[in-house]
C-alpha cells in the first residue's frame, strides 16, 4: 500500500544518556533517537501529547513519518517504543532512517476472508489461524495492509500456506519456509489426544514365575 509519510515535529537534545532523557521527561517531551542509513544518531524529543496519540491511533511501526528538525526533514520509520508500564506514557521512540531502494522488516497481519464460502466450515468445521502475522522485507512506501487467505472452497482438514496466496508487489517472506497460514479443523479434532493403547494384566502369581532375566526388564 502506498502512502504519504506524517509530519512530526522535533527537536534536538543537546545530551543523551538516561538523566538527559529524565530531564526530557520532565519538561513534558518523550526522548527518541534517529538511527541507520550509514549516519550517525541524532538524539531528538517529540511533544508528548502528539507521540501518544500517534502510538495508540494503531500501525505505529508500520507508517511512515517525516520527522522536521530545525526546518530539516528526514524519512523515518518506528522501530521501537517503550511505555511506562504502570502509566502506559511513552518514555522513548526509536526511528530508523529510510534510504532509496531500501527494504524493511515489518510484521505484516494475516487477513482471512470468505469463511462462509468454505465447505469444511459449513459442515462445523474450525478456522485455525496458525500465524496471525507474517515478517516480511517490504519498500517502507508500500508497506502492505496484509496478507489475505480465502477460504473459498476450503475443505476439512486442508492448510492454506504461503506458497498459496498472492503476495504483494515488492514484498517477499523473511522465512523462506512455506509456512502454513490456516487450517481449517473438525470437531474435537484440534485438541483431541489418541486413544491409550490397552494394557493386558497377568494374573495375580503370575509375575513369580517370570524367569530372574525378565523381572529385571
Amino acid at each position: 500500500m502506498s502512502q504519504a509519510a506524517k509530519q512530526i515535529e522535533a527537536t534536538i537534545r543537546a545530551t543523551s544518556g538516561k538523566g538527559a532523557a529524565r530531564a526530557v521527561r520532565r519538561a513534558g517531551r518523550v526522548p527518541a533517537v534517529i538511527y541507520g542509513g550509514g549516519t550517525d544518531p541524532v538524539a531528538i524529543s517529540l511533544d508528548f501529547n502528539s507521540t501518544k496519540k500517534l502510538i495508540f491511533a494503531g500501525h505505529f511501526l508500520t507508517t511512515v513519518f517525516e520527522v522536521s528538525v530545525d526546518g530539516a526533514k528526514t524519512r523515518v520509520i518506528p522501530r521501537d517504543y517503550q511505555l511506562d508500564p504502570v502509566r502506559d506514557q511513552p518514555l522513548h521512540v526509536d526511528f530508523l532512517r529510510i534510504t532509496a531502494g531500501q527494504k524493511i522488516r515489518v510484521e505484516v497481519p494475516v487477513h482471512v476472508i470468505n469463511q462462509a464460502a468454505s465447505p469444511g466450515v459449513k459442515r462445523g468445521g474450525a478456522v485455525n489461524i496458525v500465524m496471525h502475522a507474517v515478517e516480511m522485507l517490504v519498500p517502507p512506501d508500500a508497506i502492505p495492509d496484509g496478507l489475505t487467505v480465502d477460504l473459498t472452497g476450503v475443505e476439512i482438514g486442508k492448510s492454506i500456506h504461503i506458497s498459496n496466496i498472492q503476495l504483494p508487489a515488492n514484498c517477499v517472506p523473511v522465512d523462506k519456509n512455506d509456512i502454513t497460514l490456516v487450517t481449517i479443523v473438525g470437531k474435537g479434532t484440534k485438541d483431541e489426544e489418541p486413544a491409550a493403547t490397552p494394557v493386558a494384566v497377568a494374573p495375580a502369581g503370575d509375575a513369580a514365575k517370570k524367569p530372574a532375566a525378565d523381572a529385571k526388564k
